[in-house]
Parts: structure tokens; sequence; C-alpha cells
């Protein structure tokens, strides 16, 4: 097993309900769907995409004030050879075949709904193209002619970027800013006004950092102009090594190394050892170099490397840099789910360490047989201010608390996050000795309401979209027009989206209300009572069902994941073949994987299977069905007592898997209630993971 390669989460993605109240924010973004499990489905750590980066990051981006909205009272009639030429510009664009998109734009351009794609489109190839000069004059009639419009804010965002790289400053301080700006656009805007002289927020830069032109330009100049440090270039640079990515890691260590050091760190990346033994006597030679090898000595066997450490470099580098290396043992040897973490981590002092690596040293002292929450207690305390106040975290720090006799401030700590209605706002809401419930419904939307909703023109096109099956079009179009509207509002839109059976975005949408919580709409249920009956038929929870559902897909039943998983459960080809012959499906085929009878039918008999493998434990089960079951096999068996089923969630090493964990038992909890309409403990639903049982997997 080797280094998760997940980045540190702060926020559950969308598995998260939100909070009841929730505080006052001047911004709230909601990630737009992304498929994270995949029944049968590779390990996470083997899939090359991350929890940001599924089928969309198109964010939402919620604004205090409402803008004037385009209304329609129906949509307008589409010419049906414009809408031909619409469907072909898209083909043409997705195959690259330019001189076709640029011959059907004109006719798509008849689309009164969605001619503007094919054009934008067009521009778009014009503004990624470095070869060729940028389209200006050509890109400011397109904008004129698409006012607060999706297609404005995007083609607006893509031209800032292409000017930023022809050296058109000016032209990027006029244009910005734009809504939900994504890195490169950040990039793009803090070059421009760093040089017009203006000041840059390094904080919001660095925190949104992705490799691209835009970003690697806007950090070389502001890093040569002393506007961003070497160290919080190093820690960038520390940040991809400790998630594995090397080309980035090094492109960054090329900025703040020189060219021979940057012979060094080519030679230490390939063989730390033999460079260590080569530059032991060396005096000159770079601690941050050193530091870095001696990092890498984690990957082989820590005792013995630890022990040459000790003997050998000891002294010969900053304590606060030695500090570090320990850290990076006690990451390693947490992600491989192994005893010594904790200790490799108590070696690390009080040097601070990135989130993800932070986050690592709570997990591992929570996985020790014996807990002891004075070092629990202290590794939150490493935590910088943003990171503690992470519902996760605030609930470990009250167990601490808690255990060490400071029941005042465990209950303050849990009382700070009981109405968050996320995994841990319901595990505090229990050591409070309260009675799990619901929210109460909110007053009922009017047809004033409803018409609000079923007469926004951005709406109506994003409907359009998804009837075309355009997700990736259709889902950034319906949240570009939820910006800046009130709760009622945006109940109303998730209302209409109901109405229309785009069910992710009833969820999505409704998890944007900031005081109007409306459960039946962010625990949506659909599909008439079918799923329920499919799992009572096999005795399986329906409430967990639907809670695994909602996170899976949805409730999308042609989703598809980016490892190829399909369906409302996101069954992988080989897992619905081989569940079909257990089962002894003799009508499936795999173009029936979709169906809803088949998928659920599928999914929910082998969700059954890695059950009853494991023990019965919805915990164990749930991570089976993401990473596959021998993975909480392993993990289990590593175990050297038993532990409360919060902790195995909390410590599992994907973090893929363990957002994926806590969302699916945390939605299933809340549907309980809804069914039953009675409290139900998710502490109980989690129950005790003991080590033992099982050693290997025999499903798919």
């Amino acid at each position: 097993m080797g280094i998760n390669q997940l980045k540190y989460q702060k926020t559950p993605a969308w598995g998260m309900a939100g909070a009841l109240p929730r505080p006052s924010l001047s911004a709230l973004v909601v990630f737009a769907l992304g498929l994270v499990g995949c029944a049968g489905s590779p390990s996470p750590q083997a899939q090359t995409h991350s929890p940001e980066a599924t089928i969309t990051n198109q964010a939402v981006l919620v604004q205090p004030a409402k803008e004037a909205v385009r209304r329609w009272d129906r949509v307008p009639p589409v010419p049906p050879v414009a809408r031909q030429a619409l469907i072909d510009a898209r083909q043409a664009m997705q195959a690259k075949r330019w001189s076709a998109l640029d011959a059907l734009a004109p006719v798509a351009a008849d689309d009164p709904v969605l001619g503007s794609y094919a054009q934008y489109w067009r521009l778009r190839r014009l503004l990624q193209d470095s070869t060729t000069p940028v389209p200006d004059e050509q890109v400011r009639l397109f904008l004129a002619g698409n006012q607060d419009e999706y297609l404005e804010n995007r083609l607006k965002s893509d031209w800032i970027v292409a000017a930023a790289r022809a050296g058109n400053y000016a032209l990027v301080r006029e244009l910005a800013p734009v809504h939900a700006p994504s890195s490169a656009v950040k990039c793009a805007v803090a070059t421009a006004r760093n040089v017009a002289g203006e000041s840059v927020d390094v904080d919001d830069l660095l925190a949104s950092f992705a490799p691209s032109q835009a970003c690697w330009s806007a950090l070389d100049q502001l890093y040569a102009r002393k506007v961003i440090s070497k160290n919080q270039v190093r820690d960038l640079m520390r940040d991809a090594l400790e998630n594995n990515r090397t080309a980035q890691a090094r492109r960054l260590a090329a900025i703040i190394f020189t060219a021979p050091q940057m012979k060094d760190y080519t030679a230490l990346m390939a063989s730390p050892q033999k460079w260590l033994d080569r530059n032991v006597n060396n005096s000159s030679v770079n601690p941050e170099l050193v530091s870095l090898a001696l990092s890498r000595l984690a990957r082989g066997q820590r005792d013995s490397a630890a022990a040459y450490i000790d003997r050998t470099w000891a002294g010969k580098i900053p304590q606060e840099n030695l500090n570090w290396v320990w850290g990076q043992f006690g990451l390693v040897s947490a992600l491989r789910v192994e005893d010594d973490a904790a200790k490799w981590y108590r070696r690390s002092g009080r040097t601070p360490m990135t989130d993800y690596n932070n986050a690592w040293q709570v997990r591992a002292e929570l996985r020790q047989a014996t807990i002891d929450w004075k070092q629990v207690a202290a590794a939150i305390d490493k935590m910088n201010d943003a990171q503690k106040a992470e519902p996760v975290w605030v609930y470990w720090s009250g167990r601490a608390h808690a255990a060490l006799g400071h029941k005042d401030k465990a209950r303050a700590l849990f009382q700070s996050i009981v109405g968050d209605l996320g995994f841990y706002g319901q595990l505090a809401t229990e050591e409070l000795g309260l009675t799990p419930s619901l929210p109460a419904q909110p007053q009922p939307l009017t047809p004033l309401d409803m018409q609000d909703a079923r007469t926004n023109a951005g709406l109506l096109r994003a409907v359009e979209l998804f009837k075309l099956g355009w997700r990736p079009e259709a889902v950034p179009e319906w949240n570009f027009a939820l910006r800046g509207m009130n709760d009622r509002q945006l109940r109303a839109a998730a209302e209409f989206a109901r109405e229309q059976h785009i069910y992710d975005r009833v969820v999505n949408t409704s998890l944007l209300t900031k005081n109007e919580i409306d459960f039946s709409q962010r625990f949506i249920a659909p599909f008439e009572g079918r799923v329920t009956e499919q799992a009572k038929s096999i005795n399986l929870d329906p409430a967990w069902v639907y809670g695994l559902i909602r996170q899976e897909s949805r409730f999308i039943t042609d989703a598809r994941s980016g490892v190829g998983a399909s369906g409302l459960m996101q069954l992988m080809p080989a897992t619905a073949k081989w569940v079909a012959n257990k089962i002894d499906m003799h009508d499936f085929s795999p173009a029936r994987v979709n169906e809803f009878e088949v998928n659920t039918v599928l999914g929910t008999n082998y969700l059954n299977m890695v059950l009853g493998q494991l023990g019965g434990s919805q915990v164990l089960a749930s991570a089976g069905y993401n990473a596959g079951p021998g993975r909480p096999i392993q993990w289990r068996s590593r175990l050297n007592g038993s532990v409360e089923g919060a902790i195995f969630a909390e410590t599992i090493p994907f973090t893929e898997t363990r957002l994926y964990v806590k969302n699916v038992l945390s939605n299933a909890n809340y549907y309980a209630m809804m069914f039953s309409g009675r409290p139900h403990s998710l502490k109980d639903r989690l129950g005790v993971i003991a080590p033992g049982g099982t050693t290997t997997a025999s499903l798919p």
C-alpha cells in the first residue's frame, strides 16, 4: 500500500448536509456533482481523479446581492436545423474538427436558447491557442450579445487568462473580477495587479494554486519580486511531495533552488541514501535538500533510517527541519496503517506541518490501542485556527477534553457544532445527550415562488442542456443561475429541478440555503419506493441504500464516473457481470446496466454480499463498496484492539473512501429518521470495529 495521492479536504465535498444554523459567510462554495464511489472499482488510491475533479468541478458562489434576472414565459421555439447544427458543432468541438465547428457556428446561432454555445466553443479554442493573436474584437462582440449570462462570464474568464499570457495586463485588470474565478484566472489577475503595483492576496492565491501556465508565471514573477517568500514556495513543494505530485514538486523546487542545487534534487529523489552518504561531511550543503533526502528514507525501513539520522545528521540541520522529517516518517506510517505512526509524529514537536499532515497526526493518535487523549489534544492544538474550527477537529477536541475531565470545555466544543448537519454534528448531538432530530420543515413555497423559478432563463437553459444529456455544460449553467438567490429562491429552484427529474440539482441547490433547511429536498427519496422495495426484498436497510445512492450518483440514473462505474449505484462493468451471474439474472447484458431495475437489483445484491462478508458492519461494507472489499479487511486486520466505528471511519487512509463512508452513514441516519419518524443514533449505526475476522475477500 503506497502513499495516498488524494489531497486533504477540509469539507466532505457534497455529501455533507450543511449546518443549522449556519454561520454568516460572505461566500459559500458547493461543488457540483462528483462521483466518488464505485462498486467493485479499483481502490481510490489507484484512480487518477481527485475528489474535486470528476464530472465537473464548477463551483456555485452565492453572493449577497441579486442581479436582474432574464425571464422567459416559456422556452423560445427552436428551429430544428439550428438545434441539429448545435449538436453537430459540439461533436466537432469534441473531435477537434475546427473547420467544421467554424462552419456550423453561424447556423447554430439561430437557436435562441443554446445557439451561443457554438460560437463560445470557437472563441475558447482561439483564446487557448497561444500561436494565434487574441481575438479581442470577436470576444467583445460575443460578450455584448450575451450579457449577464453564464457564457459571458465563462468567456471573460478565458479572455483574462489569454490576455495575461499575451502580456496585456491592462485588459486583465479591466475584465476582472469574474464570478467564481478558477485558479488560472486568480493567477492571471494577481500577475496583472502586481505589474500595476497593486496589492495581491497572496494567501488566497497560494490556497487555490493549481498547476497551469498562468499560475506558474504568477508564482515565478511574485517570487522574483519578493511578494511570495521562499518558505511559502517550499511549503507548496512539501505539500506536493506529500501527495506524490512529483512533477509539480520539481517545478516548485526549481523556483527556490539554484541550477547546481537542482542537480542535487534530482540525485536525492532518485537515491536519497547515496546522496546523503556523499554529502555527510559537506558543511555547505543546503539544509532543505538534506531534509528532503532524509524524509525520503521514511519509505524504507524506518527504525534503521531513524537510527542513521540520529547518529549522522542530528545537529547538522536546524531542529525545525528535523522535526519536519519526523512528521514525514509519521505520515508514511499512518498512510500504511502501521502502529508506529504516533511514535514518529511525537518526535516532530510543535513544528508547523501541512493541513494534510496535521490531520494525520491526530488520526495516528486516535488509532492507538490505548488512546492518549493528551496527545490527541496536543496534535489538534498544532493546527492553525481555520483547521481547528472544522467540525471534525472540534469534535475530537471535545472528546479529548471530555476524557481529560474538562467537561465544560468539552460541552462548549460539542455545542459549537451541534447545528452542523453532517457526520460530526450528529455525533456531537449525541455526546451532549440530546435526542437526534430533523430540522423543522420550512414554510411551503407559494405559486409565485415557483413561477420565479420556472421563468428564470438561466435555469431553463440549463434544463435544455440536461435534456440533451450535456451535463458538463448543464451543471455550471444551472449553478451560475443560482448566484445571488436567497433561501426561498434556492428552494424554489430545487423544487423546479424536482419537477424536471434532475435530482442531483434538487439536492445540491437545496444544500445552499442558510436558514430554510428543507430535508425533503436535501434528502430526496425518488423512484416511488422502488428502491425501498428492492432493499427490503433482500433484508437490506433501505435508509442505508438511499444514503449510499445519494453519495454515489445523486440519483442520476445514467451517471458515469471517471473509472467507468455506471448508474444509480455506480457499478463497474466487471462487477455487474459477476453479480448477475451470481444471482442468475439471465437477461443481463452490459448495455442494460443503467436501467433502474437492473442497476438497483445488482447494486443492492452486491452491497448485501459485501455486508455479509464484513460481519454486518455498515462502516466496513460502505468502505468495501467504495474501495473494494479487500481494503477494509486489510485495515481491520491491523487494529490492535476494538475501536469505535467513528475512529475507524476517520482513520481510513484513502481520502475519497474516508469522506465517502462518513457521508454515506450520515446520510443513512437522516434517511432512517425521515422514513421512520423517530430518532436514530449514528453512534449505534457506526458500532464498534473489532480486529480479526475474514482475512481475504472473495468478492470483486
